[in-house]
């Protein structure tokens, strides 16, 4: 799968139990795995970390248990690191204990904090370190920090230092990403086996810094066996491996034809940039179909596509009629809907598309807003692929609620209406989502602000369509469509910057995108623990 999996507090506990107990890797092991890659995490991300002073935050538990680990790797290195704990040294146990105990064999004192009068004496001198480990609390925090923990992370937050964090920001739930309470603002988080829900998703999200994923020996087939929810990350090294090779006797008929029905009067430009779209992912024939009225005018924007006209009505929209052409055409993969405009007509020519095609359909704006409070009538047919393109405006007519619902439960929303309508959804916006039929979800990293933009989403339409006509898997190509997006929106912003930046740009950059992801490194998403990103 080209996609990590994000855990649950369950799922987590669920894959640390599998591991010790049917894989036989003991839990010190685990503990002993993740204090190392957290040390290699800092080492990525701090140059001078032998010169750094360090001091380490532990709870009583396991995360606090991790920490005891870094605290020894850091002194069997000759880096100044100081461990302070809050409680009691007599309260930790466990693997904790084995680790507190080796601590002390290698001479290396635990100052306890085990109320306010101890923090105020000690506050000071946590201060005046050059980097802090927060292994307060991991993944088992359901209620908000309080008193004297409340107080330890707002005085680290406001002490200036950066903060390396282990497995989550102490103060946030694993299962949200809401913020239920005060927590810490990370400079980096180290997070262990598999990312978390905070760490991908705002308001969540914004707290953890840098996120590095730490392998801590648990099998990927331990993670991937966990129960439902199926919730992902997308990534860079997981998405390499679905560039299709293009062999030596290749010709434009080997990568799929797409066919983008798009544009009317005023916007021509939205079926130009999805054609684009589609040539710039690889599609090896592109044809622009468009009211007759505007044919010359879409051609004229672009000289490596076809262009086609279609019957249209008297306001300048495609008419109903046009079905019959659109259905005879030999493309692999249909999409409609940039610049299509509203109406009956166009209503009544998506409706019959829907119900008539053969092909894979890719759906966005104008092809989705005719559904609006009538999304049952989008159902799949049986062996019917669909792939629907909604921002949250359009999501919140299909679902019949506010945008701002939509937003407040992202993943959860796409889910729905994946599952209902047997339709693969791409939610466009901050940290697109990709759902599918089954109800697996993906987050995607890439992407920028200045995408915010007229016509971006054109782009992604002929993308997807383009992929989907090589790869002939919807769920693949969304991944690599949306992923490919973002990461060319994200070398846009670099040169033009995210206030100038425009559709074009982006459209320029894609070919950039492939690049990176073919060859030349991470073009997003969390790096692994130990290597940049």
């Amino acid at each position: 799968m080209p996609s990590m999996r994000i855990l649950t507090a369950k799922q987590m506990r669920e894959a640390d139990r599998r591991t010790i107990e049917e894989v036989g890797v003991p839990s010190l092991v685990l503990m002993e795995n993740a204090g190392r890659q957290v040390v290699a995490a800092m080492e990525a991300s701090f140059d001078d970390l032998a010169g750094r002073r360090v001091a380490v935050l532990c709870g009583r538990g396991n995360n606090g248990g991790d920490g005891l680990v870094v605290a020894r790797v850091l002194r069997q290195r000759d880096i100044d690191v100081s461990v302070f704990l809050a409680g009691r040294v007599a309260d930790v146990k466990g693997d904790a204990r084995t680790n507190l105990e080796s601590l002390g064999r290698l001479g290396l004192p635990v100052v306890e904090i085990a109320g306010e009068a101890d923090w105020e004496l000690h506050a000071p001198e946590v201060a005046g370190h050059d980097l802090i480990v927060d292994a307060l609390f991991g993944t088992g925090l359901s209620s908000p920090l309080r008193g004297l923990l409340q107080t330890m992370v707002e005085d680290v937050n406001g002490g200036g230092a950066p903060v390396v964090s282990i497995d989550l920001p102490s103060g946030l739930s694993a299962d949200t990403a809401d913020l239920i309470g005060p927590c810490i603002r990370a400079t980096v988080t180290v997070t262990l086996g598999a990312p978390k829900l905070p760490l991908v998703l705002p308001p969540a999200r914004e707290m953890a810094g840098e996120l590095a994923v730490a392998d801590i020996g648990i099998p990927g087939g331990v993670i991937e066996a966990l129960g439902p929810p199926d919730l992902r990350l997308v990534t860079a090294d997981g998405l390499r491996g679905l560039l299709p090779a293009r062999p030596r006797d290749a010709h434009k008929g080997s990568f799929g034809h797409v066919l983008v029905v798009a544009g009317s009067r005023g916007k021509t430009g939205a079926a130009y940039l999805a054609a684009a779209g589609a040539l710039r992912s690889g599609a090896g024939l592109v044809t622009a179909a468009t009211p007759r009225s505007w044919q010359p005018v879409v051609a004229s924007l672009g000289a490596e596509y076809m262009t086609e006209g279609l019957d249209e009505t008297p306001e300048g929209t495609v008419a109903p009629s046009a079905l019959a052409a659109v259905l005879a055409h030999p493309a692999d993969v249909v999409a409609a809907g940039p610049g299509l405009g509203s109406g009956a007509a166009v209503a009544a020519f998506v409706d019959g598309l829907l119900a008539r095609a053969d092909r894979p359909l890719v759906l966005d704006a104008d092809a989705l807003n005719a559904f609006a409070g009538r999304s049952d009538a989008l159902k799949a047919r049986p062996g019917q692929v669909i792939v629907l393109t909604p921002h949250p405006g359009e999501m919140g007519r299909l679902l019949g609620v506010p945008a701002a619902d939509v937003q407040a439960r992202r993943v959860d929303a796409a889910r729905e209406l994946a599952t209902r309508l047997g339709a693969h959804v791409v939610l466009k916006g901050h940290r697109t989502v990709i759902a599918t039929p089954g109800g697996r979800a993906h987050i995607n990293t890439t992407g920028n602000p200045g995408m915010a933009t007229g016509g971006t989403g054109d782009v992604l339409t002929g993308m997807i369509a383009g992929w989907l006509a090589q790869l002939g898997d919807a769920e693949r190509a969304c991944l690599l469509a949306v992923h490919l997006h973002g990461a060319a929106g994200d070398l846009a912003a670099d040169d033009e910057g995210e206030v100038s930046m425009t559709a074009g740009d982006l459209l320029g950059r894609i070919g950039d995108a492939v690049l990176a992801l073919g060859a030349r490194g991470n073009a997003g998403g969390p790096r692994n623990a130990g290597a940049r990103a």
